[in-house]
């Protein structure tokens, strides 16, 4: 049995990562949902276990002291971290994982899974990330301006490609769609030859 691949969509806030991974999840039955702890509070429509597994700062502390997590992070004052065992059992059965994490984490993947296929997903201009974020409607001004400024941090970080393996503009939504299947396409074909 083939073994799965590890897809890492990597953005920051306002770029259109989660859009585009629910659209692709619907349309590719082999591709596997990583869903992410998270201490902060759930948004609306957001649902436990489907969305996040919302738990409290103790339930991660825990699950971090005993290795549980494939990466972990700080965003904004709350926790995120991708639970390694659940990757692991989907891989293991033959099916791909699609994991969405910010920068700072699929850093931390790269050391531990150099094998899995990074990808990121920038916005096409500074201007249009600030006029997603502010169209989003779920951040203050103040943690809007937050997450521009990591944003624009982070941008600067993938001028580094190592840390990626592929880079896709997201001016339009099912162009980029296009794109990150043509990806996903290639690499299982590489695998399979």
């Amino acid at each position: 049995m083939r073994k799965g691949r590890l897809f890492v969509i990597s953005a920051s806030s306002g770029t259109g990562k989660t859009t585009l991974a629910h659209e692709l999840l619907k349309e590719d039955k082999n591709l596997v949902a990583s869903v992410s702890c998270t201490t902060r509070p759930p948004r609306p429509k957001e649902q436990n276990g489907k969305d996040y597994y919302f738990v409290s700062k103790e339930e991660f502390t825990n699950i971090k002291k005993k290795k549980g997590f494939l990466e972990w992070a700080n965003v904004f004052g709350r926790y995120y971290g991708t639970p390694k065992k659940q990757v692991e059992k989907h891989t293991r059965r033959g099916r791909d994982v699609l994991l969405l994490i910010d920068v700072q984490g699929a850093k931390k993947v790269k050391k531990t899974k150099p094998d899995a296929v990074f990808i990121f997903l920038v916005p096409p201009s500074k201007e249009e990330l600030k006029r997603r974020l502010r169209k989003r409607g779920t951040e203050s001004k103040q943690e809007i301006n937050k997450r521009f400024h990591v944003a624009t941090r982070e941008l600067k970080e993938l001028n580094d490609l190592k840390l990626c393996d592929y880079r896709i503009v997201n001016r339009y939504i099912p162009t980029a769609r296009e794109v990150l299947k043509s990806i996903i396409r290639a690499e299982r074909l590489q695998v399979s030859t």
